[in-house]
């Protein structure tokens, strides 16, 4: 699917990959449609500066199923061409030492959030013949390490999802992508060192935000299914 002239909703992206990934968008002279928990002006020149066509904040906070259920009401009448489901948080550490409220929390944002959000949309772009949902998931998905025992649950979760989804789309127009995501070098992959580090050790191996959305961005191109990591998170 092009990206220029489209309609792109991107969840998580006052940061990381999902602010990388919009700014590749601007260049390509996408409309935007960016979930912030808070408004920043900063964010919307820059993708301005950059060619977006359009840049639109929503305001929502993904770990509320409320709010979720307000941005979807907001957006029901924009013909969402692309679904970036990108937010997402981590925990981490010894089952019995991680906070069950931190638990709750990343599931509603990594799977909740980003399945209601598909299910809000989903009906738009079908009516339409057209449309592209991009699911951000994770190496961890399966590569299941000590002290990642919740975060791969709800990343493996995502998996479940997209591919179940993706054989329901089957010629109707509407297809996904996959994001299998490998170590990038975001404030996620910093936490790391602090919830998992003190029970093994860490590979620093990463690539920055900016590189793996121009991965993200020739995998939209090229209508790939699925973005599998390569080098050593591949290996895993």
């Amino acid at each position: 699917m092009e990206i220029a002239n489209r309609q792109i909703l991107i969840t998580g992206a006052s940061r990381g990959i999902g602010r990388s990934f919009a700014k590749i968008s601007a260049e390509d002279n996408a409309f935007l449609y960016i979930v912030l928990r808070q408004k920043d002006e900063a964010i919307v020149r820059e993708l301005q500066d950059l060619g977006a066509k359009a840049v639109t904040v929503w305001e929502a906070d993904l770990s509320s199923r409320e709010s979720v259920t307000a941005l979807i009401e907001n957006l029901k009448n924009t013909p969402i061409d692309i679904v970036f489901n990108n937010a997402g948080i981590l925990t981490g550490g010894l089952l019995e030492a991680q906070p069950i409220d931190d638990i709750y929390r990343m599931m509603q944002v990594n799977v909740n959030a980003l399945i209601q959000i598909t299910q809000g949309l989903l009906p738009g772009m079908l009516a339409r013949k057209r449309g592209k949902i991009i699911n951000n998931s994770s190496v961890a998905a399966y590569m299941h390490m000590p002290c990642a025992s919740t975060y791969s649950a709800a990343k493996a979760a995502v998996v479940a999802f997209t591919e179940s989804m993706q054989l329901e789309l089957k010629d109707t127009g509407v297809t996904s992508l996959l994001l299998i995501t490998p170590a990038v070098k975001t404030r996620m992959f910093d936490e790391i060192e602090n919830l998992y580090g003190k029970n093994f050790e860490i590979p620093q191996d990463s690539i920055s935000p900016l590189k793996y959305a121009e991965m993200v961005r020739e995998a939209v191109l090229h209508d790939l299914s699925e973005l599998e990591p390569s080098g050593f998170t591949g290996i895993g």
